[in-house]
């Protein structure tokens, strides 16, 4: 009875493994781009980037402006007033040093902001058409290096689930 039930435990794997598993693949970043939401948030970010664009010209060109007036008149200034002139550049400088960095921290978390809800949309939808065709696996295709037979490219069905062509 012991080896009958030993038996039992090393054969009950083998019958696990011998059914067919349903594997697809998606191409996440074929979806994504063509996701009629993308022309909006690119638009949306674009105009972002181009007031952060013009900020940082305005700083630029300030800085320049007073660079350029010091210059003028360095010879002419008291030390003291030299000083001051040269304090206010290096402030300005740092101000301009100081405000890039954290216009990019500030684009990344726009484009997040952005990006994340359509991401959802296209997961969402993956993982609804992955239930409904009973597939066990669903691979993004931009990281598989071989695909057997039996795989499925579900592309144009998550494209469909949401409406694109």
């Amino acid at each position: 009875m012991k080896k009958f039930i030993v038996l039992l435990f090393m054969l009950l794997p083998m019958g696990a493994f011998s059914q067919e598993v349903k594997i697809a693949f998606v191409n996440f970043q074929e979806v994504f781009e063509v996701m009629p939401e993308m022309d909006e948030a690119e638009t949306k970010f674009a105009a972002i980037s181009a007031q952060y664009d013009e900020q940082i010209k305005a700083l630029q060109t300030e800085y320049q402006a007073k660079y350029e007036e010091y210059m003028k008149v360095e010879a002419t200034l008291p030390e003291n007033l030299k000083l001051r002139r040269q304090e206010e550049l290096q402030q300005l400088g740092d101000r301009y040093n100081n405000f890039v960095p954290q216009v990019q921290q500030d684009l990344e978390q726009e484009q997040i902001k952005l990006m994340t809800p359509i991401q959802q949309k296209v997961i969402n939808a993956i993982n609804a058409v992955a239930e409904e065709q009973g597939y066990d696996y669903t691979f993004n295709s931009q990281v598989l290096f071989h695909t057997g037979k039996n795989a499925v490219d579900a592309t144009p069905l998550v494209k469909a689930k949401l409406g694109i062509k």
